[in-house]
């Protein structure tokens, strides 16, 4: 699904981590973890094509990528933001099953109301429901517990342990440990050093 090959990326002309070499595959999950800094947000977003200051190789599977930013219009409600999200992947879902991923993620209440009336927490539920209807196995998700309150962290932790249980992968930059059997951790230092990696599974 994913390898890095001496992968470091640089942010004007300095490299913010040593080069980094990792595989991904089926059912794993690799947790980043570092200081603000670091180089966490910059390697999603390097592997998600968006940033293009970096050495090395890395290739990569049809993804996912949630950033800071959940994407979603304020203006639409749930429901066609999901069938929006749906049709850029070239899927066309069925209304009951958008439904059904926002029930999953406790939004179904608010599925047709416009997303900015939404809290901050809802909204992240709304991208949480986002990733259930995707048919991509590989996910890149910068910081996904922010506004998530303790119910949404442990609905966060069950939707990834059962994405990997079912054969994906996750890369998932944050700041909070999250709960995930057998997980690899990868903690990186501001300036370049590689602190920790943990085993693969």
């Amino acid at each position: 699904m994913l390898t890095l090959n001496a992968l470091s990326c640089e942010r004007d002309g300095q490299a913010l981590f040593v080069p980094l070499d990792l595989d991904v595959g089926s059912g794993d999950f690799i947790e980043l973890m570092g200081a603000n800094g670091a180089g966490k947000s910059t390697l999603l977003r390097t592997l998600a094509g968006l940033h293009s200051q970096y050495v090395g190789q890395y290739q990569a599977s049809a993804f996912l990528y949630q950033g800071h930013r959940l994407g979603l219009d304020g203006l639409l409600s749930p429901l066609e933001n999901l069938a929006w999200f749906a049709g850029l992947e070239g899927q066309a879902i069925q209304r009951d099953v958008l439904l059904d991923a926002l029930a999953t993620t406790g939004v179904l209440g608010k599925a047709f109301a416009p997303c900015n009336t939404l809290s901050a927490g809802q909204q992240r539920r709304t991208t949480m429901a986002r990733w259930l209807v995707s048919h991509r196995a590989l996910w890149l998700l910068d910081e996904p517990l922010t506004a998530l309150d303790t119910d949404a962290q442990t609905l966060l932790g069950s939707i990834l342990a059962e994405h990997c249980a079912k054969g994906g992968a996750v890369v998932c930059a944050t700041h909070s440990p999250i709960d995930i059997a057998g997980k690899v951790t990868v903690t990186l230092q501001a300036h370049g050093e590689l602190l920790n990696q943990g085993e693969a599974r």
